[in-house]
């Protein structure tokens, strides 16, 4: 089989990876000039992403369906990272809910909405303070936490190199804009149709105006903390925001907020930038000393349902709508897409 794929973001590259192995003949194309981030908001956003593999913390806004193929992406990223090269950053040791003492409120809501166990799920494990600082002596200030296990993380920026260079069957064609598409053909920008046996649209926002998608912009910075001690990613609840952090191979630290209704591509503000790191200040005081690496910012593409959409049909399937749960889901989407089109 000969597949098409428009897109070479994080669900292109995953389902060149997985096609490749099966034996299939695959070429991606993809309008970025090569496969390696640029961090200027322009790129695949999965490259901006924390990479927070969180099924239960999601819940809270999202659905039984989303959280389903959380839990069961976890298990395949599991083995994916174990046969990619280099052996791609991932741990499911847990992740951590904690607030404030003013605060205690909306952690009670966000509890609340979370799925009971036998629903797939591990209940909330509620810790003391000792507790907590058994198991991350970095984190201070914080009025009461939570261990939700079985979640984990991911390296995005190792992973999705991994991919790439996991692939090297793969005929990767940089700085091609893909236009137009039908039931095993593509069109490029420059006018030309290419034909394959079935073709993949996997072009996020790129898909535009054939599905009704929006961009939703996430904003990173990216800490280096030397000897920062955090073992999980975290998110500190509040009124306004979800902050999360994320630690990563290296002593860096990526600290993010869920979402902002905004296309904008420019860089991040002086007031996003400055309430992430105070909120992350605010649990882990020793971030004081940390040195800015990064502000980083992309747009997540979004259906009106916030809901992830698969569409199959003879010589063509489309995936997106991933939103902010694109780590979370994007393995269990490929595997059933390919199912659907009979190249599992």
């Amino acid at each position: 089989m000969h597949v098409g794929i428009a897109g070479a973001g994080l669900l292109g590259r995953l389902a060149a990876w997985r096609l490749a192995q099966r034996g299939c003949s695959v070429s991606v194309f993809d309008p970025a000039a090569g496969p390696q981030p640029t961090f200027d908001g322009q790129g695949a956003a999965a490259f901006t992403a924390a990479g927070l593999l969180s099924p239960m913390a999601e819940r809270d806004v999202a659905s039984d369906r989303v959280a389903q193929l959380g839990w069961r992406s976890i298990a395949l990223w599991r083995g994916i990272v174990q046969a990619l090269p280099g052996s791609p950053f991932f741990a499911d040791r847990g992740s951590l809910l904690l607030v404030h003492r003013g605060d205690l409120g909306t952690a009670q809501r966000t509890l609340a909405r979370l799925p009971t166990p036998g629903t797939g799920a591990h209940a909330p494990v509620a810790l003391t303070n000792d507790k907590l600082t058994a198991i991350e002596p970095a984190l201070r200030g914080v009025s009461h936490a939570w261990l939700l296990p079985g979640e984990g993380q991911i390296d995005p920026v190792q992973t999705l190199r991994a991919l790439h260079d996991g692939a090297p069957s793969v005929h990767w064609h940089w700085g091609q804009r893909v236009i137009d598409l039908a039931p095993g053909t593509l069109r490029l920008a420059d006018g030309s149709w290419r034909r394959f046996d079935a073709v993949l649209d996997l072009r996020g926002l790129g898909a535009r105006p054939e599905l009704p998608l929006r961009g939703v912009r996430g904003e990173t910075v990216w800490l280096r903390a030397p000897g920062h001690g955090l073992t999980r990613p975290l998110r500190l609840l509040h009124p306004r925001h979800r902050i999360y952090i994320a630690p990563r191979p290296g002593d860096v630290l990526v600290v993010g907020a869920s979402e902002v209704e905004s296309e904008d591509r420019s860089e991040v503000s002086l007031k996003s930038a400055v309430e992430l790191m105070s909120a992350a200040q605010s649990v882990m005081p020793a971030l004081q000393e940390a040195r800015i690496l990064r502000l980083d910012r992309n747009l997540r593409p979004a259906l009106p349902d916030h809901e992830p959409r698969i569409d199959t049909q003879p010589g063509l399937a489309r995936i997106n709508g991933l939103f902010r749960h694109g780590w979370l889901m994007a393995p269990a989407l490929v595997d059933d897409t390919l199912r659907a089109m009979e190249l599992a």
